[in-house]
């Protein structure tokens, strides 16, 4: 009968590769590489508190009045040590952003609502339950084209948007106020202000479908 089994393999084909761990070969006391071994998890950094946001409620949170939309910036990269943002999204009847891309991950979820969005050039309809996740510098866009106001939590990851945010748009006193319209002056301004800004933010402004 023959059975099958590993292949011995030559000793020093065994240490031909050494193990590492967090960019160090391990080494038993004989000389001879040993198995990899998973980090331990990180000690609690007790510098770092629970963070509660209550949109609903609590007007002292940073709402940004931004392409007709108001976001209100939940967690920021500051609670989550830069590894996220979560905003939540107020988008009138004809709001969204314009197409654009950037260089990390955004993930929404329709809570209310629903909106259109376009991906690569493709559209399809996000409803309320449905969550979508955009890939990094994949070209993209919504827009709510019903005639009531829908609501997204959008995540962004890593950090940086609700920055960006904040630069570029106008503080407004809660969850739902519209911002100011912009007159000539003031929208040529902003375009402005967020094409210089856009890619320190890892964010590239693209032209509208059609335009040359």
């Amino acid at each position: 009968m023959l059975i099958l089994g590993p292949v011995a393999r030559p000793l020093e084909d065994l240490s031909a590769k050494p193990a590492r761990q967090g960019g160090a070969t391990l080494v038993d006391p004989r000389g001879d590489s040993m198995p990899s071994r998973p980090a331990p998890v990180p000690p609690d950094d007790l510098s770092r508190e629970l963070t509660v946001a209550r949109p609903d409620h609590d007007q002292s949170l940073p709402h940004i009045g931004l392409v007709g939309d108001t976001y209100t910036i939940l967690v920021t990269g500051e609670d989550t040590a830069g590894k996220y943002t979560l905003i939540d999204m107020h988008v009138p009847p004809g709001g969204g952003p314009p197409p654009h891309r950037h260089d990390f991950e955004e993930m929404f979820t329709v809570l209310d609502g629903e909106v259109r969005v376009t991906f690569r050039g493709e559209t399809l309809v996000a409803r309320a339950g449905e969550t979508i996740n955009v890939p990094a510098n994949a070209p993209h866009a919504f827009t709510n084209a019903t005639d009531t106001p829908s609501r997204l939590l959008c995540m962004c990851a890593p950090s940086g948007q609700e920055e960006f945010f904040t630069l570029v748009g106008q503080p407004v006193a809660t969850r739902k106020e519209a911002p100011p319209p912009l007159d000539a002056d003031a929208q040529a301004a902003f375009i402005a202000k967020s094409t210089a800004l856009a890619a320190e933010y890892k964010t590239e402004l693209l032209p509208p479908p059609g335009a040359e």
